[in-house]
């Protein structure tokens, strides 16, 4: 199977991979903050964002903020310099929505960046609902000078799962901003939360295919996490729902691997949150022993990417059970 040979041994397309395949050596992201906020949060769309977004905005690992990019960087290339000892970057502006700015105030921030050489591409986390069209403009014009990653927070596409979450967006303004992403050069990367309360498995299966026809290029899939001062952690205080196990949520992750096509590399297969404000679930935190009992997990049952993507009825496939 020449999937097998693309993915180096492993049962999907990993990042690792990708980066080999695409630049042809392993490379790094540095996690900036480029100082905006979001919409979801400021009034404009709601007050507080997601439910379970922390202060940090999902971006709780990126560097402190400082006053220039330049110094981000190089403090950021610091964090790193234990894992890493190559020397070109992927730049990742992580912290909350990083096209709520005006486009010029955007063209300033990103394209000194992308123009460095130790930078090998963007990676620019933002909403859906944050794309109009001179920004689309400006990511096309970014497009043409390195590769350009642009990360949506779709979560799930259950409609009643958005609104319980916040999300702030219908589906179709996901589906509107993939089309326009790929018409301006951008690769799409889309994040999707496995164990949303009420969410049951069929359902996040749906999510998974979806992503699957959507054309997006990669998937970030993410385990719930219920952190410290936020609305999902009250929700978790009152009872209202229970985290996964973690044997469950490996065997969703196998399930959500063997419905993925082949070609939608894998950014990640799980997360660990902030240790200091993780409340649940707590096995989270020993991310190389779940990242292994995955692997273990597609092996023991045989499956590996895109072996049932072209099932219609998820449920009905004897290759989840």
């Amino acid at each position: 199977m020449n999937e097998k040979r693309l993915w180096n041994g492993r049962r999907y397309y990993s990042l690792d991979a990708y980066f080999k395949q695409t630049f042809g050596e392993k490379l790094y992201k540095l996690s900036l903050d480029s100082g905006m906020g979001c919409p979801n949060r400021d009034g404009t769309i709601s007050y507080g964002g997601c439910i379970f977004c922390s202060e940090g905005g999902s971006g709780d690992f990126a560097v402190p903020r400082m006053k220039r990019m330049d110094e981000q960087i190089e403090y950021a290339k610091t964090l790193v310099s234990r894992k890493y000892t190559g020397s070109r970057y992927i730049a990742y502006f992580q912290s909350y929505t990083n096209t709520y700015a005006d486009v010029d105030e955007l063209r300033k921030l990103f394209f000194p960046v992308i123009q460095r050489d130790d930078i090998a591409g963007l990676s620019i986390a933002t909403r859906p609902d944050c794309l109009q069209e001179d920004k689309m403009a400006l990511i096309a014009e970014l497009a043409s000078v390195k590769p350009v990653w642009v990360e949506l927070g779709l979560q799930t596409i259950h409609q009643k799962t958005a609104e319980l979450i916040n999300r702030g967006y219908q589906l179709d303004v996901y589906d509107n901003a993939v089309f326009r992403l790929k018409q301006a050069g951008a690769d799409v990367i889309t994040h999707m939360i496995v164990g949303l309360p009420g969410e049951t498995k069929e359902e996040m299966l749906a999510t998974t295919a979806y992503i699957g026809q959507s054309g997006s290029d990669g998937i970030k899939i993410q385990l719930l996490h219920v952190l410290k001062n936020t609305k999902l952690y009250e929700m978790y205080e009152l009872g209202e729902f229970k985290t996964l196990e973690e044997d469950e949520y490996v065997s969703l992750v196998a399930d959500i691997i063997a419905i993925l096509p082949p070609h939608i590399v894998i950014h990640r297969l799980t997360g660990d949150g902030d240790k200091s404000i993780l409340v649940s679930p707590k096995w989270s935190g020993d991310k190389r022993r779940v990242l292994n009992k995955i692997n273990h997990e597609l092996k023991c049952r045989q499956l590996y990417q895109g072996c049932c993507a072209l099932v219609k009825k998820i449920s009905e496939n004897s290759c989840l059970h």
